[in-house]
C-alpha cells in the first residue's frame, strides 16, 4: 500500500519509481492518433491513464490478493513515434515493443496494436490468440482508404498471420460494419460475441466461450475502451451505443485466470472528451486487473 496519498504519487502507472525495461512487466504509452477516423485525441490516453491509474495504489486486488503496484513492473515511458508518418511509427512501435519481455501498453489509438503483434509473432514464432474487446470488428480492408487506420487493425494482423483467427475472439461488437467485411471475418474463424449477447448469456458465458476458444497457448489481450458503453466511457473517438458496462468487463476478465496472456493493450482513450476521469480510470483498471491475472497464474 503507498504511504503516500494517492495524488501525491509519480506520475507513472501506479506511481512505480521502476524504468528499467528488464522488468517482469512494462507498461509503455502509444502516444499515437494518426489513424483514427472520427475524433483524435488518443495521443493524449497515456498519460491520462497513468494519472487515474493512482486511485489503484492503495491496497490489493481484493479476489487475486496482489498488489500490482509492489510486482517487479516498470513504466518505461512512451515509445518513440515519427511525427505524421503512421508506417514510420510503427516500425518504431516494433522495435521498441521487441525488447519488453511482457508489455502492458497504453494508448493511443488501435492501428498501433499491430505493431505490437508483430514484435509478439516474431518473438514467439508463432501466430497468437486473439482477445478483443471492441465495439467495432476491425476488419476493414482499409479505414477510409488506409490500409493502417485503427479499423483495420486485424484485417492486416490476420494477413500477416500476427494472430491465429480460429483462436480469436471479439466481445461487445455493435457498430455499423459493411456485410461483406463481417462475412469475411467469420469465414477466417472469428468468433464474434456482440454486446446483446453479452448483456443476454452473462460474463460467465463470455469467458466460458473465450477459454474454450483461446485454449492453452498463448494469447494477446486487446481492450479498445468503445467496447464499454459510452456511459462508462465517453473519452473516446468512436463511441457507440449499447455497450458493455464496466462490471461486466471487469467480471469476464477475472475469469480468464486460465488463459495463457503474453502481454496486453488498452486503446482508443481520448480524454479531452471525458468527464471526472471515469474513461482513463475504467482503461487504468482493466491493465490493473489484466496485471493482477497474470501475475497470480505465477
Amino acid at each position: 500500500m503507498a504511504m503516500k496519498p494517492t495524488f501525491s504519487l509519480r506520475p507513472t502507472f501506479l506511481g512505480v519509481a521502476n524504468a528499467n525495461p528488464a522488468a517482469r512487466f512494462c507498461v509503455a504509452g502509444l502516444p499515437l492518433d494518426l489513424g483514427t477516423s472520427n475524433r483524435s485525441g488518443a495521443r493524449e490516453g497515456p498519460a491520462a491513464i497513468r494519472a487515474a491509474s493512482r486511485m489503484l495504489c492503495d491496497g490489493d486486488h481484493p479476489t487475486q490478493w496482489i498488489e500490482p503496484a509492489l510486482l517487479d513492473l516498470a513504466d518505461i515511458g512512451d515509445f518513440d513515434i515519427a511525427l505524421g508518418d503512421i508506417a514510420a511509427s510503427f516500425d518504431l512501435i516494433e522495435t521498441q515493443a521487441a525488447k519488453i519481455a511482457h508489455l502492458v501498453a497504453l494508448g493511443g489509438d488501435h492501428g498501433a496494436t499491430l505493431p505490437l503483434l508483430r514484435a509478439l509473432a516474431k518473438r514467439l514464432g508463432a501466430p497468437v490468440g486473439l482477445v478483443h474487446f471492441d465495439a467495432h470488428v476491425d476488419t476493414w480492408p482499409t479505414t477510409f482508404g488506409n490500409a493502417l487506420g485503427h479499423g483495420s487493425v486485424f484485417y492486416r494482423a490476420i494477413e500477416e498471420k500476427l494472430v491465429d483467427p480460429k483462436r480469436m475472439v471479439q466481445i461487445g461488437i455493435r457498430s455499423p460494419v459493411a456485410r461483406d467485411v463481417w462475412d469475411w471475418t467469420v469465414a477466417q474463424g472469428v468468433t464474434i460475441l456482440d454486446a446483446q449477447s453479452v448483456h443476454a448469456n452473462g460474463p460467465a458465458y463470455v469467458a466460458d466461450t473465450i477459454k474454450r476458444v483461446v485454449g492453452a497457448a498463448p494469447a494477446y489481450l486487446s481492450f479498445d475502451i468503445d467496447a464499454l458503453d459510452p456511459a462508462f466511457a465517453p473519452g473516446t473517438g468512436t463511441p457507440e451505443i449499447g455497450g458493455l458496462a464496466t462490471w461486466q468487463a471487469q467480471a469476464i476478465l477475472r475469469a480468464l485466470g486460465s488463459v495463457a496472456f503474453v502481454g496486453m493493450d488498452v486503446m482508443e482513450v481520448a480524454p479531452a472528451y471525458d468527464h471526472g476521469e471515469i474513461t482513463s480510470l475504467a482503461a487504468a483498471t482493466l491493465a490493473w486487473e489484466y496485471l493482477a491475472l497474470v501475475a497470480a497464474k505465477k
